[in-house]
């Protein structure tokens, strides 16, 4: 057992690598699935664009949805925010916030890039839908020295039902890849360069250093970790002390528990300042001294506005 330890710390290090491996190989099935069972172009140039502009895209908007959706510090900062509109900016920082959402955005990009890029070099989606636009530009870019056939044929080109020579119509088919291919890896390169320029600015704005940012990541980990360990843990003996009561038809014996007001402190997100050297709000919040040590009182429904809280 001790020769898997090696192996285990591997992989807790490489987590974030291996986790966007495992988005690109679902990502690049997901996309195999979508052409060879449910995309058939249409093959008619009023019909064409919109048709394989919707395959292209539209995957990629509900990868972005759920990338939201899924995030734990979008639910963080926004969570209240309408009847708290300041926290959304915690002690006022502006810049804190927007650096948050920045983040947030990012990370929701991506798979939907993913997506994106797998669809364009592969080529299927933008054949369809390049092949359905009525431009001149476009019809005179790819209909350049052949045949006035050429531009009322060039819709059925992606099914291979046209009237042109097979040569010419392999020509054009080549031509609708290329560029395609080309578009995805532009955005490929575009994207490793940004997020090599974002990693390189991030660090070199960091207010600690190398070290200490790994140690501040792996303590991060290892808090959500435990937290998740310990609250079902408190959760299941705390509704283990109310069934208990319940049944027994008795009181509750006395039981510890944060109040609504600490719940509020360790929910909102930390920024770290050289000044105090915690590294989360729930370190900050359990080494104040003048912290409350309160029980929380308040009923889990608001029976005045008639909102369940929990």
């Amino acid at each position: 057992m001790d020769g898997l330890n090696p192996v285990l710390r591997f992989l807790m290090n490489q987590k974030a690598t291996i986790g966007y491996s495992f988005m690109a190989i679902l990502t690049i099935g997901g996309e195999r699935v979508f052409s060879m069972v449910s995309f058939q172009c249409p093959c008619n140039r009023s019909q064409n664009f919109a048709y394989g502009i919707t395959f292209l895209l539209g995957p990629a908007v509900v990868l972005l949805v759920l990338g939201f959706f899924f995030s734990t510090r979008m639910w963080r900062l926004f969570t209240g925010c309408c009847l708290n509109p300041l926290k959304l900016c915690p002690r006022g920082n502006c810049l804190g916030c927007t650096a948050i959402l920045l983040k947030v955005a990012v990370g929701a990009c991506v798979a939907p890039v993913m997506w994106i890029c797998v669809a364009l070099l592969n080529g299927t989606f933008y054949e369809c839908a390049i092949s359905g636009l009525d431009e001149n530009l476009v019809v005179d870019l790819f209909c350049k020295n052949k045949t006035q056939m050429c531009r009322a044929e060039l819709a059925r080109v992606p099914c291979g039902r046209t009237k042109l020579p097979a040569d010419e119509s392999m020509e054009l088919l080549l031509m609708f890849r290329a560029q395609s291919q080309v578009l995805g890896w532009g955005i490929i390169i575009v994207a490793a360069v940004a997020g090599l320029v974002g990693t390189c600015y991030k660090n070199c704005r960091s207010q600690v250093s190398y070290l200490q940012l790994t140690f501040w990541k792996r303590y991060m980990d290892k808090e959500r970790e435990k937290f998740e360990i310990y609250a079902s843990e408190y959760a299941s003996k705390l509704a283990e002390r109310n069934l208990k009561s319940f049944f027994e038809n008795s009181c509750p014996e006395p039981y510890p528990f944060p109040n609504h007001r600490s719940w509020e402190e360790i929910s909102a997100l930390y920024t770290f300042t050289k000044s105090e050297q915690y590294y989360s709000t729930l370190q900050r919040y359990v080494e104040r001294a003048d912290r409350d040590y309160s029980p929380e009182k308040r009923p889990v429904l608001d029976i005045e506005h008639g909102i369940e809280i929990a």
